[in-house]
C-alpha cells in the first residue's frame, strides 16, 4: 500500500529515437543552479522525442547554439530564450524561472541583465503547482528550513529551500516516478544546500547553528555561554565529518529535535535505518569527543 507521497514507478517505455547525433553531457563548469534547470530541461527534451532541428524553429535559435544551451555551454542564455522553450517543451514557467535567475546571479549577471533579458515575456506570471507538490511542501518546509539553516544564513536559507521546491515542480514526473517521493525531495534540498554551504577543509561548516542552540540559550553567564560556544564548535565540527546518511539523522534528531520517527519521514527512510545511521554516528562521535554513553536521543 502507498501513501499520498508513495508513488510505485511506472512500468518503462520506449525511448524515443530521433535522428542525428545524441545530446552531450552537461559542461563540468556548470553551477549547480544552472543545473537544476538544465537538468529537467534536458529530460523534458528528451523524453519529447522531438529534435534540434524541430525545436529551433520554435525558439529561433539555431540548432548549434541550442545544443551548447542544453548543455550548458557559452554565454548563459536570455530568459526570452529560455521562455520558448519551455513553451515549446510544456515546460512549467515559474518555477523555471526562478531557477534560471538564481543560476545568472550565481554567475555574476546583474539584476539590470535579468530585467532586460525578461522583457516581453510572461516571467513572472504564476500558474500552480500540481496538488500533490502543493501538499508536500505544507508538510516539509518548515523541517526544510530548519535543516538548511544549520549550513546557511537567512537569505541563503530561504533561497536553498525555494530552490529546492522549484526544482521539485521541474522534476515532478520523476519524483512521482521515484521510489519515495519524500526521499526524492530530500535528496534535492540537501544537494541545493550543501552547494551553497561554506567549506573548510571539504567539509561543511555549521558554525551557524553553534550560536542558536538550546544549550547555549540555557547559559545566562558569559563565562557560560563562552564554554558552550567552544564544546559546540568542537561537536559540530566532528559532525560535519560524518557519512551524509548520518550526518543528516543527527542534524535532524539532534539540531532540529526531530523524533527518530520524523526523521525516517522527512528522510524517506525505514525507521530502521535512522536508529542504526544515529548509533553509529554516536559511537564515532564518542570516539571523537568526550560524550556520555548513548542514549536515545533528544526525543522519541
Amino acid at each position: 500500500m502507498t501513501t499520498p507521497f508513495e508513488s510505485p514507478a511506472p512500468a518503462p517505455g520506449p525511448t524515443p529515437v530521433r535522428p542525428g547525433r545524441k545530446l552531450g553531457p552537461i559542461a563540468d563548469n556548470v553551477v549547480s543552479t544552472h543545473r537544476a534547470w538544465l537538468g529537467p530541461t534536458r529530460c523534458s527534451y528528451i523524453t519529447s522525442g522531438r529534435t534540434l532541428s524541430d525545436l529551433s524553429d520554435h525558439v529561433l535559435l539555431a540548432k548549434s547554439k541550442l545544443s551548447e544551451l542544453l548543455r550548458g555551454v557559452g554565454n548563459y542564455p536570455r530568459w526570452e530564450v529560455i521562455h520558448r522553450l519551455s513553451l515549446a517543451l510544456d515546460i512549467p514557467n515559474w518555477p523555471l524561472y526562478r531557477l534560471w535567475r538564481q543560476a545568472a546571479l550565481d554567475i555574476g549577471k546583474t539584476r539590470e541583465w535579468i530585467e532586460r533579458s525578461s522583457e516581453g515575456t510572461s516571467a513572472t506570471t504564476r500558474s500552480g503547482p500540481p496538488l500533490e507538490h502543493d501538499a508536500l511542501r505544507h508538510m516539509m518546509e518548515v523541517d526544510y528550513h530548519c535543516y538548511a539553516q544549520v549550513f546557511l544564513r537567512d537569505e541563503p536559507c530561504k533561497a536553498a529551500v525555494e530552490d529546492t521546491f522549484a526544482t521539485l515542480w521541474l522534476s515532478w514526473d520523476d519524483a512521482l516516478a521515484s521510489p519515495d517521493i519524500r526521499r526524492y525531495a530530500w535528496n534535492i534540498l540537501r544537494a541545493t544546500v550543501m552547494a551553497k554551504a561554506t567549506y573548510r577543509d571539504n567539509l561543511p561548516e555549521m558554525e551557524n547553528a553553534v550560536f542558536d542552540t538550546v544549550a547555549l540559550r540555557g547559559h545566562r553567564s558569559s563565562a557560560g555561554r563562552m564554554a558552550q560556544v567552544t564544546e559546540s564548535l568542537e561537536l559540530f565540527k566532528a559532525i560535519s565529518r560524518l557519512p551524509d546518511a548520518q550526518l543528516d539523522v543527527m542534524v535532524l534528531r539532534y539540531l532540529c529535535g526531530a523524533t527518530a520517527e520524523k526523521a525516517s519521514y522527512l528522510l524517506g527512510v525505514p525507521l530502521a535505518a535512522v536508529r542504526s545511521d544515529e548509533r553509529h554516528a554516536y559511537r564515532f562521535l564518542q570516539s571523537a569527543l568526550t560524550l556520555p554513553p548513548e542514549t536515545e536521543g533528544p526525543a522519541t
